[in-house]
């Protein structure tokens, strides 16, 4: 079972280096900064270009016209970084950041403090009220306040860990499918070939979704805290 996880083992290093080098790979999208600054764009840039006006017209419809500027676009990078880390992770013998909680926490945890601490300075009232929802019973308030309380605290929690868990759950899916390639004969091989290459086009199509539910959950949890008094800090 080593040999099954070493691939998500961030302390792997190259010809007995004590630097570990698997993390360089979440740098490698710095190599595509310079297509940025020619005067006409390439067919990457405006692949990225349509992307990116899709979600911001999506994070519009979250957040509303009275969005705090620079706000959409801190989540459409974050939905770029976790697209490019998740192919990346698709390519043989490359380290797959978001794999690993150390990084998701990283995305998901300063986003939910960041909002915390808004709603506790700026709106407080509407934060503690938000805790029981309007035409709840008496009797149930008590425990509608302990549910929303955790519902709150788990958040990142569960942004942390639903990435890891798709990503980790396919690569592993294709390790123990390919391993067993050397007992298989001709057409049992074949076959076998057929189903990994369906099964990598459906790890892309996951890539491309888990970032997506990634940027858009954690944008809702935002409005969700933030929408009441920010729209009348902003009016």
């Amino acid at each position: 079972m080593t040999n099954l996880f070493s691939s998500f083992d961030p302390t792997v290093s190259i010809m007995s280096m004590s630097l570990s080098l698997n993390w360089l790979a979440a740098s490698i999208s710095v190599l595509f900064l310079p297509q940025t600054y020619w005067l006409v764009n390439s067919q990457i840039i405006k692949s990225f270009l349509k992307v990116m006006f899709y979600l911001k017209e999506e994070l519009s419809a979250v957040f509303g016209a009275t969005a705090m500027p620079g706000t959409i676009y801190i989540y459409i990078s974050i939905f770029f970084f976790i697209l490019f880390s998740n192919f990346m992770g698709l390519m043989p013998y490359i380290f797959t950041s978001t794999s690993h909680l150390s990084m998701t926490l990283c995305l998901s945890l300063p986003l939910w403090i960041g909002s915390m601490v808004w709603s506790i300075v700026f709106q407080y009232n509407s934060l503690l009220a938000h805790l029981v929802p309007t035409g709840t019973p008496s009797f149930l308030m008590p425990v509608m306040v302990v549910i929303e309380t955790v519902s709150n605290v788990i958040r990142p929690a569960t942004l942390t860990i639903r990435l890891p868990a798709n990503m980790v759950a396919g690569h592993l899916l294709l390790t123990l499918l390919g391993s067993q390639g050397p007992a298989l004969g001709f057409l049992m091989l074949m076959g076998l070939f057929v189903g990994l290459v369906l099964l990598l086009l459906l790890e892309v199509a996951v890539a491309c979704i888990q970032s997506y539910v990634f940027t858009i959950l954690s944008s809702l949890y935002l409005n969700e805290l933030m929408g009441v008094g920010f729209n009348k800090k902003m009016v």
